[in-house]
């Protein structure tokens, strides 16, 4: 298995390069050259195995065994999974009116990014210790992204990392999550700008390639392939746990609803239909709806972020909309080149036709008001005495408006973050926060970051701790 940047200018290169790259050097993003595809007596004997198992299928098929042998790949995955609090990983609730939730918040930050994101840290791990290596990761976090990443490698000596995170666009659980951490390998810098102003600067540091490349400066955003090649495995176990018991030679369809903002979890899903998984996707989005607009008009073009309930969401540069394009382009790097680099500049982009019909086989989307979030998760509540956050309200939303009886489609909504760190949501809703003993501890520690202000020079204070960090 080898890998290719979206954009054409890197091709032939190896798991272990790309899982220590952030974007490639033309800007553009790691793909698998090719996409394997599975055949029906693969999924079927794939359908009875634990999350756990699924994972390490995945993962077998995008890392080449010589760089990292069978056994040593699955103690990995076995040692990142350690530290989710349900024995299923990922339990899937089955609620009132045909309403699956698959909870993916089981984690350490009780959050989905947790899942990819434990087992990254140990492919680091592995990689760093038998190099004798160190790296530099840069993080910039809408939310639950920072978080993640820093448990996943915290009081690894191999590895420091910086995480910017918007001051005032997070839940002040997520912020503190982040901000009580004192390790000597974790830095932190709030920011006061939106998540995609946070954005320009660190893909700055990383297409200064020089730069780049004397600090081993590495990220794990959903930049990094290896997120998304993780997240792949969610969306066969959700199929396989929500699918009707079939004798057919055909598979059933089933219909998966992923919220998302930076399209990082639903690109995986993406990558399972390609692989020939038959499952439908729907881009659940909030009030920053670019997706959407993207979906149902063809319409790629940048609008103002804005603050919502589902805070993680609140993005309008979904980058990795550029590796679903370019999968639907079939690989088409030069076309993707000239079309990311139309929207670069003029931060707005008509898709080709073609390339829209396309989309539109692969998805449909609903675009979600904060109003309809807190009617959700009231609606949830009442049918079920399930409390939901409000990035999974984005997604149940979709099913509640699904009122076509005869359709009878199976559907799983993801539910990426746990209700625990979103109380004042839960309060907005009429509810009643019931967090667990370690959410509530946060409030009492004490609290250590770098203020950033609008008027600072980001790039400059990036370089400068990057500097300070490798003297």
């Amino acid at each position: 298995m080898k890998y290719t940047s979206t954009r054409g200018a890197a091709s032939g290169v190896g798991f272990e390069e790309v899982l220590f790259s952030g974007f490639a050097a033309d800007d553009g993003l790691y793909m698998p050259e090719e996409i394997p595809k599975l055949d029906e007596q693969t999924m079927r004997s794939w359908s009875s195995l634990s999350y756990k198992e699924l994972v390490k299928e995945v993962c077998s098929l995008f890392i080449p065994s010589e760089l990292i042998p069978r056994n040593d790949l699955h103690s990995l995955i076995d040692k990142a999974l350690l530290r989710f609090r349900h024995q299923d990983i990922v339990p899937i609730a089955r609620l009132e009116n045909g309403l699956n939730v698959m909870e993916m918040w089981h984690g350490p930050t009780y959050a989905f990014k947790d899942l990819a994101m434990s087992c990254v840290g140990q492919f680091l791990d592995y990689f760093l210790k038998k190099n004798n290596r160190h790296v530099n990761i840069l993080v910039a976090t809408s939310g639950d992204t920072g978080s993640a990443a820093i448990e996943g490698v915290r009081e690894n000596r191999n590895i420091d990392i910086i995480v910017l995170y918007p001051i005032g666009r997070c839940t002040k659980i997520q912020e503190l999550q982040m901000i009580t951490v004192f390790e000597d390998n974790v830095h932190l810098l709030g920011v006061e700008g939106t998540s995609d102003e946070l954005d320009v600067p660190v893909r700055k540091l990383f297409t200064d390639t020089s730069f780049a490349s004397k600090h081993n400066l590495m990220s794990i955003n959903s930049v990094n392939w290896s997120r998304v090649m993780v997240q792949i495995a969610h969306f066969i176990y959700g199929y396989f746990r929500c699918a009707p018991a079939s004798q057919e030679d055909t598979l059933p369809p089933v219909e998966i609803v992923v919220p998302t903002g930076g399209a990082g979890n639903i690109t995986a899903g993406v990558i399972a239909q390609k692989m020939g998984l038959p499952i439908q996707l729907v881009a659940a989005v909030n009030k920053n709806d670019i997706i959407h607009r993207a979906v149902q008009h063809g319409d790629f073009s940048l609008g103002d972020s804005e603050m919502t309930l589902a805070s993680a969401m609140d993005i309008q540069e979904p980058y990795n909309m550029e590796r679903i394009l370019w999968l639907l382009a079939d690989g088409d790097s030069g076309k993707i080149k000239a079309m990311m680099e139309e929207f670069n500049a003029k931060k707005q982009l008509r898709l080709p036709a073609e390339l829209h019909k396309k989309l539109q086989g692969v998805m449909t989307s609903c675009s979600v008001k904060d109003e309809d979030i807190i009617r959700t998760i009231k609606h949830c509540w009442e049918e079920n005495h399930y409390q939901l956050c409000p990035h999974s309200a984005v997604g149940v939303s979709y099913h509640y408006q699904q009122t076509d009886s005869k359709q009878n489609k199976p559907r799983c909504c993801l539910a990426p973050a746990s209700a625990a760190k979103f109380p004042e949501v839960i309060l907005q809703a009429d509810l009643t926060p019931d967090p667990p003993a370690d959410i509530q501890a946060l409030w009492k520690k004490d609290c250590s970051y770098l203020h950033v202000t609008r008027e600072d020079d980001w790039e400059k204070i990036l370089r400068e701790k990057i500097q300070i960090i490798d003297s």
